[in-house]
């Protein structure tokens, strides 16, 4: 089809998805030459994101719905058998159908375990084919619920919009980029963008095969520094009658997820494509539970943050203007496991070659990565925070002024920002309201119905603490605020 023929069909999909579904087999009729209608649906399916259009299941085309999204999701039980297998068709096709065992089974165990090691002592990762693989078998579903998890909790609160365009900058072999597609609905459009430089890219690119039509995706496979986010068209057909594209600009997510940890500089790069965000946009950043890169993902948060445009949307809430928190402040949120995908625990029981991984060096389930723990932060350019209060500093104390309150009892408002971190002892919970400058903790040593929502509430929630005994913890040098029967807790409305 030429270009004016192309023209023509957006033409008449323009005019007619004001009054009607958008039918191929009735607008070839208007077109010069009048070309199938297979053809005409291939533009129609090429054009859908900038004219803002959803492909149902009998062929037509119709407006997406304005507005948030609305996602139902409760929890994620386990990595989809199809998505496996699209990867085991992988495996098969590199090393043949017997991949876990012999050479090629100790060759991705032994990628697996240096891989691990490198994340460990911070040493950055060379991404080859044989890399990727391995690195999928272990992470792809585990990354997979993170962002599942991750990008509900926005959608929850309006903040995700039905027509959608998403920037996953570092994108690997694909695990956000599912979870994304498996938590919208099929009645929302997706415009989704990866940037990718490595062989991870191949994988991703067999993964994104699988998914739906209105799921439209680009890979480009440059590093996140190189990459040029105003450089992709962004602008998008508002709906009205006239011919001009003038609708919004920039991405309404921009993704950085487990990438942070391995850029020079990741502050500038966060700096920079925060440019190409959408008004009211979010930058979502994650990174694995362990201390060094959950530490550094606070790190590039509160330094964004200090400097602006970026503001902290949440769970690491700033309360009081002008502070800003100096702890180490270890956060992160841990989810129910899921259960272990047959493709890797076929990795764990593989049978070793003559490398002699079979020695006192394995263990059963080493390769086995059930686990569903992050460090998450939501950043946006619009000023807009989750609980969105300043405390009055006549009653309550910042955390910052706790050292001058030791073994005295204070008024104090802050985020629950861990589970549980006791040892079958009293329950233990990090804090933060933003201002801290030593790491800050709400020990339960006497439960009761007045002080029950310091247990119940969930990760990122705001507490307001009403006589809270204060004491310095030696051993953590860290200050602990007891909640003991005198004490009282209220979850703060978001």
């Amino acid at each position: 089809m030429n270009a004016d023929q192309r023209e023509q069909v957006r033409s008449n999909a323009k005019y007619l998805r004001q009054v009607r579904p958008v039918d191929p087999e009735e607008i070839y009729e208007y077109v010069d030459g009048q070309p199938h209608p297979a053809a005409v649906a291939q533009v129609l399916r090429e054009s859908a994101v900038e004219l803002g259009l959803v492909e149902r299941e009998d062929g037509t085309f119709e407006p997406v719905e304005e507005g948030p999204l609305s996602v139902s999701f409760h929890g994620v039980d386990a990595f989809p058998v199809e998505y496996g297998r699209t990867l085991e068709d992988r495996l098969v096709a590199e090393y043949g159908p017997g991949w876990p065992d012999g050479d090629s089974g100790d060759r991705l165990r032994e990628r697996v375990r240096s891989f691990k090691d490198d994340y460990y002592n911070q040493r950055a990762v060379e991404y080859d084919a044989e890399t990727a693989l391995a690195y999928a078998l272990y992470h792809l579903p585990d990354y997979y619920a993170v962002a599942q998890y991750v990008l509900a909790d926005l959608a929850r609160e309006g903040l995700v919009p039905k027509r959608l365009r998403v920037l996953d900058v570092g994108a690997g072999v694909g695990g956000p980029a599912l979870g994304l597609h498996d938590l919208v609905p099929e009645d929302a459009l997706v415009d989704y963008h990866a940037v990718e430089p490595s062989d991870a890219a191949d994988v991703l690119a067999a993964l994104l095969d699988e998914t739906g039509r209105n799921f439209h995706h680009e890979i480009h496979r440059e590093t996140a520094e190189a990459f040029d986010p105003g450089a992709v068209a962004l602008e998008v057909d508002d709906g009205n009658d006239g011919d001009s594209d003038d609708g919004d600009t920039g991405f309404d997510l921009i993704l950085f997820s487990n990438v942070l940890s391995e850029l020079d500089d990741p502050e500038a790069v966060v700096r920079r494509y925060a440019d190409a965000l959408a008004a009211d946009g979010t930058i979502v950043g994650l990174a694995p539970a362990d201390r060094n890169t959950a530490i550094g993902l606070r790190e590039v948060e509160r330094a964004v943050a200090d400097r602006g445009p970026l503001a902290i949307y949440g769970p690491d809430v700033r309360l009081w203007p002008g502070e800003t928190p100096n702890d180490d402040c270890w956060s992160f949120e841990v989810e129910p496991d899921i259960e272990v995908p047959v493709f890797q625990r076929r990795l764990d029981d593989g049978d070793s070659g003559d490398s002699g991984l079979d020695g006192p060096d394995r263990r059963d389930g080493e390769f086995e990565n059930a686990d569903v723990q992050y460090a998450y932060t939501y950043l946006r350019t619009d000023g807009l925070r989750r609980v969105d209060f300043t405390p009055d500093d006549s009653r309550v104390a910042r955390l910052a002024d706790t050292d001058d309150l030791i073994t005295e009892r204070a008024n104090v408002y802050f985020a629950k920002l861990s589970r549980d971190l006791s040892d079958d002892g009293h329950p233990l919970f990090r804090v933060g309201d933003g201002s801290q400058r030593v790491d800050h903790f709400a020990v339960l040593t006497d439960e009761s119905t007045l002080n029950r929502d310091l247990l119940t509430a969930e990760y990122g929630d705001v507490l307001s603490v009403e006589n809270a005994l204060v004491l310095w913890n030696d051993d953590e040098d860290a200050v602990n605020l007891v909640i003991d029967g005198e004490a009282v807790v209220d979850r703060v409305p978001v």
